[in-house]
Formats: structure tokens, sequence, C-alpha cells
């Protein structure tokens, strides 16, 4: 950006015209959320609101005991602010891209960490995969939630989509793997040799496969993930969220 008058400053950095949907691009990596009910919000997320809006923490039972026991060991990946209320609240996420889907009796995965803002009609359940990364067992937990609503995810920088089938499937990096059709059922490639065993393990060696007819979304960065927790010990894992 240029020098400006603080006038013509205000005026071109506004905020731009009302939309028709819940969720609206404000800017490339700035929400807007037309609030009237409960949403929510990638916790942190917000970076502004107008109106009588209120945030709080997810209850510890408000999806249930067998979904508390899921999201405790999904660890701090999967964490939620609930805001209800009424006005236009604004959301980011370190400056990631900004994309909204409206989802219509349709269904997709997305990962936790591409998470953004979920409307409260999406119902979800957390699911786990196992991967053996040539060290150790881990685990891959994963939400799937569905319904209809509007789900606003983040890309570092713009996504990569790809089309799969059953006879030519996707085989991805899970650290890079933003979403994918709901219908699809990822599988755990393991492709270590006696020479990843012995030096330290490439993240190639660990990839998601997508077998079947769908797509599968990918950005051009691995994403860093937050420690999880196991049942017996805090260990290294990836968690996604599948949102249908």
């Amino acid at each position: 950006m240029g020098s400006y008058s603080l006038e013509n400053f205000i005026l071109i950095t506004g905020e731009r015209a009302p939309g028709q949907g819940v969720f609206e691009l404000e800017r490339e990596h700035l929400l807007k959320v037309y609030l009237n009910g409960v949403v929510w919000t990638r916790m942190g997320s917000m970076t502004a609101y107008r109106g009588d809006i209120r945030f709080s923490r997810e209850e510890a039972l408000e999806h249930g005991t067998g979904k508390l026991v899921k999201i405790s060991l999904a660890g701090e990946g999967f964490n939620l602010t609930k805001v209800e209320g009424s006005g236009k609240l604004y959301l980011a996420d370190r400056g990631k891209k900004v994309s909204v889907l409206k989802l219509e009796n349709d269904s997709i995965c997305v990962n936790c960490n591409n998470i953004l803002a979920v409307e409260d009609s999406l119902n979800w359940d957390i699911r786990m995969m196992r991967k053996f990364s040539g060290v150790a067992d881990n685990e891959i937990y994963n939400v799937k939630l569905e319904g209809t609503g509007m789900v606003a995810i983040t890309t570092h920088q713009d996504p990569l989509t790809f089309r799969a089938t059953k006879d030519y499937p996707v085989f991805t990096s899970p650290n890079a793997t933003v979403a994918w059709s709901g219908n699809l059922e990822p599988e755990i490639k393991n492709d270590i040799s006696l020479k990843t065993l012995i030096e330290k393990s490439s993240g190639e060696s660990v990839q998601m496969v997508f077998r079947g007819k769908g797509f599968v979304v990918v950005q051009p960065c691995e994403e860093v993930y937050p420690q999880t927790h196991s049942q017996t010990q805090l260990e290294n894992k990836i968690s996604n969220v599948y949102i249908s």
C-alpha cells in the first residue's frame, strides 16, 4: 500500500458491502460472520466484532461424554469457541487464506488445523486411524461432521484440488492435506525402506491414500501440529477434522 490521506485510507480499507450468506469473505484472509444464534470458531481467531456477542469455551459435556473422551485424546488441535448472540464477527488465523464452503446434505472432511468456523447446524464425531512411522505406532485423529450449513476453512496460500477415482488414487502428505470428500475413506500407506529405519525417517515415508470418486485438497505447506494426548502418555500425533 502507498500513502493515503486518513479519509482515503478509511474509505479503501473499510468494510465491504454486506453479502447474502452467514459467512462472507471480508478480505482474502478475513472472514465476516453475520451472527444470529450460535457458531463454533477456532479458539483465538476473533479479530473484532459489532453487536451483542458472547464467547465461551466448549463446556465439558457440550457434545456428550463419548465426544469429551475423544476430544481429550485429540488434544489441543481441536479446541473450539462457542459464539452466541447477534452482530458481525470477524475471524482470521495467522494470515491464512480463507475459503467459505456451503454444504447442502454434502460431506467434506477438513483437517482440524484448517477449520476457522462452523455453523451449529453441522453434526460431528471424532474418529481415529493408526499409522506406523517407522519408529513408533501413532494415531491420526479425525472428526466427521455432517448436515447442512456453512464451514470456513483456511490454507497457507492457494489450495490445490485433485480429482480422485478408484483406478487413479491420490497420495498426499498428512501434514499438507487440507480437505477431502466425505465419502472417501483415506488409508495410511507406509513407504519405509531399511535406510529410513536406520537413518532419520523423512516425512514422505507416511502417506494418505484416497481411492474412490471424490476430491482431495492440499496446500503448499506442511502444517505443524500441536501435541496431542495419548491414553497413556503424551505422544506426537496428527489431528484432522472431517466435516460433512
